[in-house]
């Protein structure tokens, strides 16, 4: 079976400590995490896990059989199985003078970002995307010379409704 990036969507109680166990679990079983996004939902006291993780189908499935047993996990999707949408947001600094930041800013465009901050020497250029479309504005711009970058993680939800 062959290892790829595996995405999990887990809804969990929004208390002290559920992030700590879900982690140590990951860690425990010799599992990385390879993204996480956290933030509250649509249900009030629930947090909403999106968990991206490096495995095969066999270690995926153990992964989801051991987030199950938690007591603050109260449901788990695996959404390799079915059509989700999946984004994340990525702030790029990149180096830039008068000379680029014309060719920089028609970049940007192109990729529907936006342009954050301005200095004498530097651009923050803010992008959201899947990471296909992520690592293609990175890969234009590091001719300009990126100082930095940060990522939030991937975010997924499933497609349709459930029924």
């Amino acid at each position: 079976m062959p290892t790829e990036y595996r995405t999990l969507s887990v809804l969990v109680k929004n208390e002290a400590g559920v992030l700590t166990r879900i982690a140590g679990m990951f860690s425990r079983r010799g599992f990385n995490i390879e993204s996480l996004s956290v933030g509250t939902c649509e249900k009030p006291g629930l947090s909403r896990m999106t968990i991206v993780a490096l495995s095969d189908e066999d270690e995926i499935d153990q992964i989801k059989k051991q987030l199950d047993k938690l007591i603050d996990v109260l449901h788990v999707e695996f959404l390799d199985n079915v059509p989700f949408v999946d984004r994340e947001l990525i702030l790029i600094k990149v180096k830039a003078d008068t000379g680029t930041r014309l060719e920089i800013s028609q970049i940007v465009e192109l990729f529907r970002g936006r342009i954050v901050d301005v200095s004498v020497d530097s651009l923050i250029i803010e992008v959201t995307g899947d990471q296909g479309k992520l690592k293609a504005i990175v890969d234009l711009l590091k001719k300009f010379g990126i100082e930095a970058v940060c990522r939030t993680g991937q975010i997924a939800l499933a497609r349709g409704n459930k029924d």
